[in-house]
């Protein structure tokens, strides 16, 4: 039987109890939302990265599917259903005949509710999008190492994967275009394949979700959910946890949210300390947006396919790296300024360090947790600021630019941070934020979910201090956010 009969039969309202199916579809797949329910049939497709071409290939799919989205989307996915023939040639959802089908069934969840018609209609903001990246920190925390797949061969397969498609598709993808991209990214990925080797042999290849874009993650009982993992190919889903995450980056930026994009990064390497996948973030950026290009080209969407070719290219260009230090008493906006200003710095952000998270991260504490006082001792200082020094210095020479943001108020601590720009050979320019202290304690008793345990007293602490000569451009951020954002700007002439 043909699955165009099958489709037939799917799209029939008699099928879903008289209800008229919404009928959605992929280069791989159509999916029908009906009442409660979704069912989603593997086209009979053979492409160069994945063969559906038998029903028994299907089969095995539909599983998969099951068991590679339990750990994130565990609670939408059902089971595997079959559709069956009856004996007078008609076809049933889950009968007792001869199989001729195999469906994924799934909970229907509100298609309003999918990231990328929220971004459309702008409903997401800050919160919304560090709770993505959590979401998708807790499925890489969660996810089984996969040593045998991954770094810098697997890479390299997925580039040359995506060579051979796009040949197939040269009306619609140039190929001296796709041709010399492939060149670059394969250059670059030598200069790579250390850091891949390294980062696959400490446990970071897992199986991953393998395609975390906008378009598979939804808000299911008020929680970002991501769904529809990739289940067809190991090579794709076993991958690096940071290439897992570059597909949502990529997709947010070039959707035109890069404020977003920064913000989802750095959240990010806030809860996870994985720094030194920085590096590799042009490569796999322009990976991700060279798959979306030959994605969309295999569906006939030559504009939309174009775009991500040019966003490929563009990717392995970055900008030049550069330091900034954000320095303030607690409550003056400085973590604010280093989050806004890190899009106009690098793609899509700057790598923003904060002492907060760092002494955390060197305490093994999560995110949000309170510290003890002694946690603040003059010991646990001096080793925040120089993992905080370390890190900016190494990101740096990695080639990417960094907001090093921390209180500063001793000059050797700015001293210090300048002395990184000058041996990372990096422009640098220091921000020094004020604000009136009545204000800033306000705003200290204000804060909800903030990584910051600094409390009013700490900020009466602060006052006590001599700053000594301050040479950073000094900046009143008592006003209006816009207004402080404007001068910050200015400063660093973006």
């Amino acid at each position: 039987m043909s699955q165009t009969e099958i489709l037939a039969f799917l799209a029939d309202p008699a099928t879903h109890g008289g209800e008229t199916p919404q009928r959605i579809e992929t280069h791989i797949s159509v999916v029908f939302l009906a009442g409660d329910r979704a069912w989603k049939l593997k086209k009979a497709v053979h492409l160069p990265f994945l063969d559906f071409s038998t029903l028994e290939q299907r089969h095995a799919a539909c599983v998969n599917e099951i068991e590679v989205n339990r750990i994130a989307a565990g609670q939408l996915y059902l089971g595997v259903v079959p559709v069956t023939g009856d004996a007078d040639g008609g076809l049933r959802l889950g009968g007792d005949g001869p199989v001729v089908e195999w469906l994924v069934e799934m909970r229907r969840f509100d298609q309003e509710n999918l990231l990328s018609t929220l971004l459309e209609a702008g409903k997401v903001d800050r919160r919304m999008i560090q709770e993505v990246a959590e979401a998708a920190w807790d499925l890489h925390r969660q996810a089984p190492i996969r040593a045998d797949k991954g770094g810098a061969n697997g890479l390299r397969r997925v580039i040359e994967t995506n060579a051979i498609t796009m040949e197939g598709l040269a009306s619609l993808l140039p190929p001296a275009r796709t041709r010399q991209l492939t060149q670059q990214a394969l250059a670059r990925l030598d200069e790579l394949a250390p850091l891949l080797d390294e980062r696959r042999h400490n446990g970071l290849v897992r199986r991953c979700h393998g395609d975390l874009h906008c378009g598979n993650i939804c808000l299911y009982q008020g929680r970002p959910l991501p769904f529809d993992a990739i289940e067809f190919s190991d090579d794709f889903a076993c991958v690096d946890t940071f290439y897992d995450l570059t597909f949502l980056l990529m997709d947010l930026d070039h959707r035109g949210h890069r404020a977003l994009a920064s913000h989802a990064l750095n959240h990010y390497l806030d809860l996870s300390g994985d720094y030194q996948a920085v590096a590799m973030t042009p490569l796999l950026l322009s990976t991700r947006a060279t798959i979306r290009a030959h994605v969309l080209a295999t569906m006939g969407q030559a504009d939309a396919a174009l775009s991500y070719l040019d966003a490929a290219e563009a990717y392995l260009r970055p900008p030049a790296p550069r330091l900034l230090a954000v320095g303030g008493l607690s409550g003056s906006g400085k973590s604010r300024m280093g989050r806004e200003l890190a899009p106009f710095m690098a793609v899509p952000g700057a790598a923003v360090v904060r002492t907060d998270a760092l002494r955390k991260q060197i305490m093994g504490t999560p995110l949000l947790e309170k510290l003890p006082p002694q946690a603040y001792d003059g010991e646990m200082g001096r080793q925040t600021y120089a993992k905080l020094y370390d890190t900016c210095l190494e990101l740096l020479k990695a080639g990417h630019a960094v907001v090093a943001d921390a209180v500063f108020a001793k000059p050797e601590q700015r001293a210090a941070i300048e002395d990184v720009a000058r041996r990372a050979g990096v422009p640098f320019d220091g921000l020094w934020l004020w604000t009136e202290p009545e204000l800033a304690a306000q705003r200290i008793e204000g804060r909800r979910a903030n990584v910051s345990d600094a409390t009013v007293e700490v900020l009466r602490q602060q006052l006590q201090i001599d700053l000594g000569p301050m040479t950073w451009t000094k900046i009143h951020t008592g006003g209006s956010k816009d207004a402080a954002l404007a001068s910050g700007r200015a400063a660093l002439c973006l």
